[in-house]
């Protein structure tokens, strides 16, 4: 016969001995987020005679594995700061990064291993061919030199660019063709967060489709997190799961796409687009802000 007593947290317990004993509940802890972002800001001091201008400020923003993150907003809002800011390039001036729970100030080459960057104005060895660059870089992070170079082929063919075209020096190849080799170069070495500023930038309209459904095969295979930065809301809405609006430096909204249209469709009574959002939490049209872009290249 079983009786049950109390014990001292007065909860039941069987003294029957084929009752199953209680095994305190071990719960796995939770994962570092891909990304986690808290509180940064960055100041610049461009004048002796005034104070620092801010570029990124008091930003927070939590990626979880596998996530594409789209980062909107007007030139100069602090995109491209932020994204040099969190790939070591640029030091914070307050808060702090973790890139899977790898501190960015204590831990700067563990985080590095981690990522990789693409941005608008990549940097080669002009003189040197794709291949040759895309060899430096394996060997840079340790890659076996056939494998890599097996798998450079694999990445240019289906960003569009055939193996013939390897050898050609990288200067004598158009502004499109060199952001390719950019990208094939970040994606050789298998980042597990990689930051794309602006990639599809200069790229024509079937090379920019190839980018995208790159971009998209890297997260569905590899289970890669992905930063954006881009002026194409198209391809925001394509590819990004959420999206950050930066304004001045701050993070001004943040959702979904969906959300983001529903609200300032509700909130503002604007068509439900991202045209829509992007006007209303930077305070300007995508137009205006190309041509002021474009202005200040010339």
């Amino acid at each position: 016969m079983s009786i049950a007593v109390l014990d001292n947290n007065q909860s039941p317990v069987s003294n029957n001995a084929d009752a199953p004993s209680h095994q305190p509940v071990v719960r796995p802890l939770p994962s570092p987020a891909a990304l986690l972002v808290e509180r940064v800001t960055k100041r610049f001091k461009v004048d002796r005679r005034k104070p620092p201008v801010v570029a990124v400020d008091d930003v927070s923003i939590r990626l979880e594995r596998g996530e594409i993150y789209g980062l909107l907003g007007a030139n100069g809002s602090g995109k491209s700061t932020f994204i040099r800011l969190v790939s070591g390039l640029l030091t914070l001036d307050e808060g702090r990064v973790e890139v899977f729970g790898h501190d960015l100030v204590r831990e700067e080459m563990a985080v590095k291993r981690l990522i990789n960057r693409v941005s608008v104005d990549a940097a080669f060895f002009k003189k040197l061919s794709p291949a040759e660059n895309l060899s430096f870089a394996a060997r840079l992070y340790g890659l076996d030199p056939r494998a890599a170079r097996k798998e450079a082929v694999r990445i240019m063919g289906r960003l569009g660019i055939g193996e013939k075209r390897m050898s050609r020096p990288v200067e004598q190849m158009s502004r499109g063709m060199q952001q390719k080799v950019a990208i094939a170069r970040a994606l050789l070495t298998s980042p597990t967060l990689l930051l794309l500023d602006e990639p599809t930038t200069g790229l024509d309209p079937r090379s920019k489709l190839d980018v995208q459904s790159f971009i998209e095969e890297l997260q569905a295979t590899h289970d890669a997190t992905i930063v954006l930065t881009t002026h194409d809301l198209a391809e925001a809405e394509r590819l990004c799961g959420r999206i950050g609006i930066l304004a001045g430096g701050k993070l001004t909204a943040e959702d979904t796409p969906i959300r983001l249209k529903a609200t300032v469709a509700a909130d503002y009574g604007l068509q439900p687009t991202l045209e829509s959002v992007f006007m209303q939490y930077t305070g300007r049209s995508l137009d205006d802000d190309i041509e002021e872009g474009e202005a200040e290249e010339e």
